[in-house]
């Protein structure tokens, strides 16, 4: 079983245009995610998944530069894009990571993954998005191929052609969906967010990468957390843009979850 984790990128953010080449500890920010991606230690192979613009040129640029792999596919359908990518590199599991999750951690990844590895024929899809628990900028979606190239043939809505994976995780009679839960029995999917789509989530990143990246081993989430603890007014940067507003509405306050596995 080859797993490969599957990192789409492209220039042409409507809100952040060139959020991926832009500046973090000095490197690209698209450099930056990949090294810690390829630290998770259960992926086989990790490949960027980009479009055929000229405009993402800089990115093949980029991993052509680190010895990242680099497919290039259609511009809008990414489900066409992560079959591409997954044959190139001759995976039986992909990996969808998006490139907006330059802070997600390596263990994050192997955790997800490992969830789904022992139920490989048994479940179709392993994620920690539905519903979600970790703080947000940490997203794993775990599936076989060849459950990505059954809906390549089949999906014909816009949504699931533009987002990969709909398809197959709003078809729980379908499918056999798993998700798994941060092991803290804590949600901090909606009162933290480390994703990137706004000028304040650079703002954010970058401070976070200023305050914790070195070159001998990634940072993870405990550090971030409790970076984020201890300058408040770094966790501040970004804040308006979390999700539904809810921090707003609820100042300091943490939703709890109950876990009872690590697959519910």
């Amino acid at each position: 079983m080859r797993i490969a984790a599957v990192v789409q990128a492209r220039m042409g953010s409507t809100r952040l245009p060139g959020k991926v080449m832009k500046p973090v500890a000095g490197a690209p920010l698209l450099a930056r995610m990949l090294e810690r991606v390829a630290a998770a230690s259960t992926p086989d192979a990790v490949v960027v998944a980009t479009t055929t613009s000229p405009d993402d040129e800089p990115i093949r640029a980029l991993c052509d530069e680190h010895g990242f792999r680099c497919v290039s596919g259609h511009p809008t359908d990414l489900l066409d894009r992560h079959v591409l990518a997954a044959r190139e590199v001759g995976a039986d599991v992909v990996v969808k990571i998006p490139s907006d999750c330059p802070l997600i951690d390596p263990a994050v990844i192997d955790r997800v993954i490992g969830a789904y590895v022992p139920l490989h024929g048994q479940v179709d899809f392993v994620s920690n998005l539905h519903p979600p628990t970790y703080p947000d900028g940490n997203d794993v979606e775990v599936m076989p191929l060849e459950l990505l190239e059954l809906a390549l043939r089949e999906a014909t809505r816009t949504l699931e052609r533009e987002h990969t994976t709909p398809f197959i995780w709003d078809r729980p009679e379908r499918f056999r969906v798993r998700n798994v839960t941060w092991e803290t029995g804590l949600d901090y999917s909606y009162s933290h967010r480390f994703t990137i789509d706004y000028p304040e989530d650079y703002a954010f990143i970058s401070a976070v990468y200023d305050q914790l990246w070195a070159p001998e081993a990634p940072f993870n989430l405990g550090q971030i957390l409790a970076l984020l603890e201890a300058r408040p007014e770094i966790r501040a940067l970004n804040q308006m843009h979390l999700g539904i507003n809810w921090y707003r509405n609820h100042p300091g306050e943490l939703r709890t979850v109950e876990v009872r596995d690590a697959t519910r």
